[in-house]
Protein backbone atom coordinates (compact mmCIF):
# COMPACT_ATOMS: atom_id res chain seq x y z
CA UNK A 1 0.00 0.00 0.00
CA UNK A 2 1.48 3.30 -1.07
CA UNK A 3 1.16 6.28 1.14
CA UNK A 4 0.99 9.66 -0.47
CA UNK A 5 1.06 12.96 1.24
CA UNK A 6 -1.69 15.39 0.38
CA UNK A 7 -0.73 18.40 -1.66
CA UNK A 8 -0.90 21.61 0.28
CA UNK A 9 -2.28 24.58 -1.49
CA UNK A 10 -1.82 28.19 -0.56
CA UNK A 11 -5.48 29.16 -0.79
CA UNK A 12 -7.62 29.11 2.35
CA UNK A 13 -9.38 25.79 2.10
CA UNK A 14 -11.76 25.02 4.95
CA UNK A 15 -10.40 22.58 7.46
CA UNK A 16 -12.06 19.23 7.82
CA UNK A 17 -14.70 19.49 10.53
CA UNK A 18 -14.50 23.31 10.67
CA UNK A 19 -17.69 25.25 10.24
CA UNK A 20 -17.74 27.61 7.27
CA UNK A 21 -18.36 31.28 7.90
CA UNK A 22 -22.07 31.83 7.76
CA UNK A 23 -23.67 34.91 6.40
CA UNK A 24 -25.38 36.82 9.18
CA UNK A 25 -29.12 36.41 8.94
CA UNK A 26 -31.29 39.24 10.10
CA UNK A 27 -34.37 37.09 10.70
CA UNK A 28 -33.78 37.04 14.44
CA UNK A 29 -33.45 40.82 14.48
CA UNK A 30 -36.67 41.26 12.50
CA UNK A 31 -38.24 39.30 15.37
CA UNK A 32 -36.69 41.70 17.88
CA UNK A 33 -38.07 44.56 15.80
CA UNK A 34 -41.53 42.99 15.89
CA UNK A 35 -41.42 42.55 19.67
CA UNK A 36 -40.34 46.17 20.15
CA UNK A 37 -42.96 47.42 17.72
CA UNK A 38 -45.76 45.47 19.44
CA UNK A 39 -44.75 46.62 22.92
CA UNK A 40 -44.39 50.25 21.85
CA UNK A 41 -47.72 50.15 20.00
CA UNK A 42 -49.45 48.77 23.08
CA UNK A 43 -47.94 51.46 25.31
CA UNK A 44 -48.81 54.24 22.86
CA UNK A 45 -52.37 52.91 22.49
CA UNK A 46 -52.77 53.19 26.26
CA UNK A 47 -51.34 56.71 26.15
CA UNK A 48 -53.78 57.60 23.37
CA UNK A 49 -56.71 56.92 25.72
CA UNK A 50 -55.52 59.82 27.90
CA UNK A 51 -53.83 62.15 25.40
CA UNK A 52 -54.79 62.76 21.80
CA UNK A 53 -51.90 61.64 19.60
CA UNK A 54 -51.77 61.42 15.84
CA UNK A 55 -51.91 57.86 14.53
CA UNK A 56 -49.01 58.61 12.18
CA UNK A 57 -46.92 59.84 15.13
CA UNK A 58 -47.72 56.67 17.07
CA UNK A 59 -46.74 54.54 14.08
CA UNK A 60 -43.42 56.34 13.59
CA UNK A 61 -42.57 56.22 17.31
CA UNK A 62 -43.42 52.52 17.49
CA UNK A 63 -41.26 51.81 14.45
CA UNK A 64 -38.38 53.80 15.95
CA UNK A 65 -38.60 51.81 19.19
CA UNK A 66 -38.58 48.56 17.22
CA UNK A 67 -35.63 49.76 15.12
CA UNK A 68 -33.68 50.71 18.24
CA UNK A 69 -34.23 47.31 19.83
CA UNK A 70 -33.29 45.40 16.66
CA UNK A 71 -30.14 47.42 15.97
CA UNK A 72 -29.09 47.39 19.63
CA UNK A 73 -29.44 43.60 19.80
CA UNK A 74 -27.54 43.17 16.51
CA UNK A 75 -24.62 45.35 17.61
CA UNK A 76 -24.54 43.76 21.04
CA UNK A 77 -24.44 40.19 19.68
CA UNK A 78 -22.39 40.66 16.50
CA UNK A 79 -20.04 43.33 17.90
CA UNK A 80 -20.21 45.27 14.65
CA UNK A 81 -22.55 47.58 12.78
CA UNK A 82 -25.00 46.48 10.12
CA UNK A 83 -23.72 46.66 6.57
CA UNK A 84 -25.84 48.05 3.75
CA UNK A 85 -27.38 44.76 2.61
CA UNK A 86 -28.24 43.80 6.19
CA UNK A 87 -29.87 47.20 6.72
CA UNK A 88 -31.90 46.71 3.53
CA UNK A 89 -33.02 43.22 4.58
CA UNK A 90 -33.87 44.41 8.08
CA UNK A 91 -35.86 47.34 6.68
CA UNK A 92 -37.86 45.20 4.24
CA UNK A 93 -38.46 42.51 6.86
CA UNK A 94 -39.51 45.09 9.43
CA UNK A 95 -41.96 46.79 7.10
CA UNK A 96 -43.38 43.38 6.16
CA UNK A 97 -43.85 42.58 9.86
CA UNK A 98 -45.58 45.91 10.47
CA UNK A 99 -47.96 45.28 7.59
CA UNK A 100 -48.57 41.68 8.62
CA UNK A 101 -49.45 42.82 12.14
CA UNK A 102 -51.67 45.57 10.75
CA UNK A 103 -53.49 43.09 8.51
CA UNK A 104 -53.95 40.74 11.48
CA UNK A 105 -55.31 43.61 13.57
CA UNK A 106 -57.74 44.65 10.84
CA UNK A 107 -58.84 41.05 10.28
CA UNK A 108 -59.48 40.71 14.00
CA UNK A 109 -61.57 43.89 13.96
CA UNK A 110 -63.42 42.68 10.87
CA UNK A 111 -64.30 39.29 12.35
CA UNK A 112 -64.73 40.08 16.04
CA UNK A 113 -65.92 43.67 16.28
CA UNK A 114 -67.81 44.52 13.11
CA UNK A 115 -71.29 43.19 12.55
CA UNK A 116 -72.91 42.60 9.15
CA UNK A 117 -74.13 46.20 8.84
CA UNK A 118 -70.69 47.68 9.61
CA UNK A 119 -69.06 45.38 7.07
CA UNK A 120 -71.60 46.30 4.42
CA UNK A 121 -71.12 50.04 5.03
CA UNK A 122 -67.34 49.72 4.87
CA UNK A 123 -67.45 47.70 1.65
CA UNK A 124 -69.88 50.17 0.07
CA UNK A 125 -67.69 53.14 1.04
CA UNK A 126 -64.65 51.41 -0.44
CA UNK A 127 -66.43 50.62 -3.70
CA UNK A 128 -67.83 54.15 -4.09
CA UNK A 129 -64.59 56.00 -3.34
CA UNK A 130 -61.55 53.70 -3.54
CA UNK A 131 -59.03 56.46 -4.29
CA UNK A 132 -58.85 57.98 -0.78
CA UNK A 133 -58.37 54.52 0.73
CA UNK A 134 -55.66 53.59 -1.79
CA UNK A 135 -53.83 56.89 -1.35
CA UNK A 136 -53.95 56.48 2.45
CA UNK A 137 -52.54 52.95 2.16
CA UNK A 138 -49.72 54.13 -0.10
CA UNK A 139 -48.90 57.01 2.25
CA UNK A 140 -48.79 54.69 5.26
CA UNK A 141 -46.59 52.24 3.34
CA UNK A 142 -44.19 55.05 2.43
CA UNK A 143 -44.28 56.34 6.02
CA UNK A 144 -43.43 52.94 7.49
CA UNK A 145 -40.72 52.28 4.91
CA UNK A 146 -39.04 55.66 5.34
CA UNK A 147 -39.28 55.70 9.13
CA UNK A 148 -37.95 52.12 9.41
CA UNK A 149 -35.03 52.87 7.07
CA UNK A 150 -34.17 56.16 8.75
CA UNK A 151 -34.48 54.68 12.23
CA UNK A 152 -32.31 51.66 11.42
CA UNK A 153 -29.71 53.86 9.73
CA UNK A 154 -29.65 56.42 12.57
CA UNK A 155 -29.45 53.86 15.37
CA UNK A 156 -26.83 51.91 13.43
CA UNK A 157 -24.64 55.02 13.39
CA UNK A 158 -25.45 56.14 16.94
CA UNK A 159 -24.85 52.75 18.54
CA UNK A 160 -21.77 51.85 16.47
CA UNK A 161 -19.03 50.34 18.62
CA UNK A 162 -15.87 52.39 18.80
Amino acid sequence: MLRTTPKLSKHNAPLKGAKPLLKTTVTRYVGFFAIGYILASAVFMMIQTKVALSSQLVTVLSILVGAYIAVHKFIKRQRRVLNRSEMNRLTIGSVAVVWLLTATYFLGLWLLLFDAIDREVLIEMTVQQPLPLLSALVMILVLTLVSARMGIWAFNRLLAPK
